[in-house]
């Protein structure tokens, strides 16, 4: 008498990974999602391996952890995988404090960030 299954979050030609603690702002990596919005995943994977942004690398792997989530758990075609969701949004920040003159210190904040990419299975025509 276990609990029951929980249903799927993505429909059934789509595959999802998450990276949840991701370092660096928000804003910045959705400029990194902004780029592979909508594209093939060879092409995605293309424009992040030769992209300057330090955020591109850490996409990148939540990007192969979805185009290797839909081979093996879903038996999705991975040539035919399209890009279908990339959203941002903001996790923890740690804080941290700087010693400043005549004995003040000020706040400095380290924000992390999540990555949802979804990608789907798009039919030849």
């Amino acid at each position: 008498m276990g609990k029951a299954k929980s249903p799927r979050r993505v429909a059934d030609n789509e595959a999802l990974a998450v990276g949840t603690q991701i370092r660096g702002s928000a804003q910045k990596l959705n400029l990194v999602a902004e780029l592979i919005r909508g594209k093939k995943v060879e092409e995605a994977l293309n424009i992040l391996s030769f992209s300057k942004k330090a955020m591109a690398r850490d996409a990148s792997k939540v990007l192969a952890s979805a185009v290797a989530n839909a081979e093996n758990n879903h038996d999705l075609d991975v040539d035919a995988l399209v890009v279908a969701e990339a959203s941002v949004g903001k996790s923890i920040t740690m804080k941290r404090f700087h010693t400043r003159g005549r004995g003040k210190s000020t706040r400095i904040l380290k924000p992390f960030s999540k990555l949802r990419i979804v990608v789907r299975e798009q039919e030849e025509a």
